[in-house]
């Protein structure tokens, strides 16, 4: 059994219409939930398949940091996929700068993320004072590097020539995603 803890207003999305999210998860990935809506705890325990169960914690944590449950549930559909969590409050200063590092990797109307996206074939979303990304290892690490380089204070022009090159070495590499079973394109 495992506990995983998600803010109070990301529960919803969990659950879903009329508990349809939840028991799609349980279904899918072999576990069962026992979602306490008053403190945004979730008890996860594996009922199926243990691999497969181990991503119950990961689908819960990721729709706990943004994701759309549909995304999240993309862990499920490769053993390479997975899901990581960079801390933009680590990195700030205070307040003021916390939403100036959010500003910086959400990008003007939200290119600098699409471009993470774009360029990786990872998903990203920003929410509260977490970037997450669920992709591949390679897909994971380049987005990583990528708001790390943002928040230590690197030009996003910078930010981006390195994506291209990530990008390019994915692609020669044979790595390159376009896009995740079910993700956004």
């Amino acid at each position: 059994m495992q506990h995983v803890k998600i803010p109070q207003d990301r529960i919803g999305a969990l659950i879903g219409e009329g508990g349809e999210t939840m028991r799609e998860i349980e279904a899918r990935a072999e576990v069962r939930l026992d979602i306490d809506s008053e403190n945004g705890s979730v008890a996860i325990e594996t009922v199926g398949d243990p691999v497969r169960g181990l991503k119950g914690p990961e689908i819960v944590r990721a729709i706990g940091r943004g994701f759309a449950p549909g995304d999240a549930m993309d862990l499920l559909e490769d053993d390479m996929m997975m899901f990581d969590v960079v801390d933009i409050d680590a990195a700030a200063r205070n307040k003021n700068d916390l939403q100036r590092q959010k500003g910086r990797l959400i990008g003007e109307d939200g290119r600098t993320r699409e471009l993470m996206e774009e360029l990786t074939g990872a998903s990203v979303v920003i929410y509260g004072t977490t970037l997450g990304v669920i992709g591949t290892p390679q897909q994971v690490e380049a987005v990583r590097s990528a708001a790390e380089m943002i928040l230590d204070g690197a030009p996003h022009g910078a930010v981006y020539a390195f994506l291209e090159e990530r990008h390019n070495e994915m692609k020669h590499q044979g790595l390159e995603y376009h896009r995740f079973p079910g993700g956004k394109s």
